[in-house]
């Protein structure tokens, strides 16, 4: 229910109302009601549970993919968790608060954005002559912000002795076909006697074993994970109590290399060329809530048009997707929601573009505790997944402001610390951000560009726009000669149906022939190492006069239709190898 905070709600107790709401989903599309849909504030969830007695000598564990933006859960009337952050997960014990019989869970979400969180919102709020509150968050971002409990909630037991978790490290020696796999296990609760590590290949056989908790594993004949050819062997983890397993962790993992070197990417020794897509967890009804079938989908409509990758745009996606693209061999670079971060998000790019713009996000804002602690969710999460390849710390920041190296630098240093893998770092570019005026860019290990010459500038002006492509990757190319580019936003609104003689602006023609022009001066740059378009279907926006039910520069529509210029796209991407194609 809308909490509208004219009357204290008591936890414990059954809410006032008889809504019924899914779970997982976003609340906004579910209920019909436009003043439901846009609510800024607070909001409720309850339901009643139990649990089978044989259950309660367990380690009994309540977790959440997410909760979006920010959670306070109650059992039975007493707090007993809080998470700030609305797309990594987070978990409790509850044994202490159960009662025999019925359980009430209750759950206080906000969804109030302001320049403290990530992403980031303008809030503001006024009260009426009654005192009333009434609130208000202007994204600084262009997509809708839809929440609510939009993955999973589960209750997971363990024995008391138990494994919390295990990191994967594996070190490839590609030349004689071997990996040393490096094994750290978490444990919690009472110790084991002893804790031992299988690893079993595709097929189940044993192919590695080992024992204790800091452990390398050396496999032979090492099959590769290879993009859109995954193979992920299973480390089976058993803590040991009186000769016995009490505790049996499983994790799927990937074995292959991710290196920078000389403006190349490499995987597994060979050049990569990224091709695909940015995209959003967005569909009809659900709005960010998980979806399997629209995931299982969208990955296979990426595969038939001969894609490899995406980008976790603007925030991590869920705990599926990622386990769905280990198996089927998408590349991923995964991203923070740090979206937003500047404090003159408009589409009126007369002053910022101008050169030498500076304002004042890095005194404004105070997103650096909350960005860390995105940092360390998302590798804690997303650390042994094989299809991340890279980091994307932040999206379309003020990195062209003074401050912005300051502010990155230790967010940087951070990210490099806590990945076991030691993967590529980026953060994503947006226009004003260039080789002249961008601040931090020597952190990079890969150029990652959102450009949109033909379109937010020189709309419809295709033969400028080429001039200004051209122009500018030659000058990244140049600053940084050994430093891959990529573009990780790239796209023209469409209105599927729209045709013109003329190739007018949000034609389907004019989709094509943008994409053409990019294509062509992609094809020139020899450090260029990818183009992700923006965007895989049209999603859900904020209200804007720039915007017709959201944002239509999708290749597909929001229920996956495609639209003209898949073919030219297919055709391309078939045409270029997932390796080798920039010698």
């Amino acid at each position: 229910m809308v909490d509208p905070e004219t009357t204290p709600i008591d936890p414990g107790k059954p809410l006032p109302t008889n809504d019924v709401m899914a779970v997982p989903a976003s609340f906004n599309d579910q209920t019909a009601e436009a003043k439901i849909r846009s609510h800024t504030g607070y909001f409720w969830y309850q339901r009643s549970f139990t649990v089978a007695k044989p259950l309660r000598a367990q380690r009994l564990v309540l977790r959440f993919g997410s909760a979006t933006h920010e959670a306070w859960v109650y059992l039975n009337g007493k707090e007993i968790t809080h998470h700030k952050g609305g797309f990594t997960p987070f978990e409790v014990e509850i044994n202490d608060y159960l009662k025999d019989e019925d359980n009430l869970l209750t759950v206080k979400l906000s969804n109030i954005l302001d320049y403290s969180t990530i992403p980031v919102g303008n809030y503001s709020e006024t009260k009426d002559v009654d005192g009333h509150i009434t609130r208000k968050v202007d994204e600084n971002f262009d997509f809708f912000n839809y929440a609510g409990l939009n993955r999973p909630i589960k209750i997971y037991s363990t024995p008391k002795a138990h494994i919390d978790d295990i990191v994967i490290a594996p070190d490839v020696d590609l030349a004689h076909k071997q990996a040393d796999v490096h094994i750290m296990v978490q444990t919690g609760g009472e110790p084991f006697d002893e804790v031992r590590t299988i690893i079993l290949d595709e097929e189940g056989h044993q192919v590695g074993e080992g024992s204790g908790t800091d452990e390398q594993i050396t496999l032979s004949r090492v099959h590769l994970w290879q993009p859109l050819h995954a193979y992920l062997y299973t480390a089976k983890v058993e803590g040991m109590l009186n000769g016995q397993p009490v505790d049996i962790y499983e994790e799927p993992f990937g074995v292959r290399t991710v290196k920078v070197t000389d403006g190349k990417f490499l995987i597994n020794g060979q050049p990569f060329y990224f091709k695909g897509f940015g995209k959003h967890e967005d569909t009809y009804i659900n709005g960010k809530g998980l979806n399997e079938a629209y995931n299982v989908l969208d990955l296979n409509l990426m595969k038939k048009m001969g894609a490899n990758s995406f980008r976790t745009s603007h925030y991590p996606y869920s705990d599926e997707m990622m386990r769905l693209c280990d198996r089927e061999g998408i590349v991923v670079i995964d991203e923070t929601p740090a979206v937003g971060l500047m404090v003159s998000f408009t589409f009126d790019n007369s002053e910022i573009s101008k050169p030498g713009y500076q304002d004042d996000t890095w005194k404004d804002l105070k997103t650096a505790t909350a960005h860390r602690q995105a940092i360390h969710e998302i590798i804690d999460r997303d650390k042994n997944h094989a299809c991340v390849v890279m980091w994307s710390i932040a999206n379309e920041a003020a990195n062209y402001s003074k401050g912005a190296h300051e502010y990155f630098e230790p967010l940087f240093k951070l990210a490099r610390q806590l990945d076991p893998q030691k993967r590529p770092l980026t953060y994503i570019d947006l226009v004003w951000s260039n080789p002249q005026s961008d601040k931090s860019s020597d952190l990079l290990d890969v150029i990652c560009l959102n450009r949109y010459y033909g379109w937010y500038l020189d709309t419809g002006d295709l033969e400028i726009s080429e001039e200004k492509t051209r122009a500018e990757l030659k000058a990244w190319q140049a600053k940084y000669p050994d430093k891959p580019i990529m573009y990780t936003e790239y796209g023209a609104d469409t209105i599927p149906g729209l045709h013109s003689a003329y190739d007018e602006p949000w034609s389907e023609e004019f989709q094509e022939d943008y994409y053409r022009m990019n294509s062509r001066v992609f094809d020139e740059i020899p450090n260029f190492v990818g183009e992700q378009l923006w965007n895989f279907a049209d999603f859900q926006t904020k209200y804007g006069i720039q915007r017709v039910q959201g944002n239509k520069k999708g290749v597909f529509t929001r229920s996956r239709e495609p639209k003209s210029v898949v073919r030219y796209l297919s055709q391309r991407w078939h045409s270029i190898p997932n390796f080798g194609y920039k010698k």
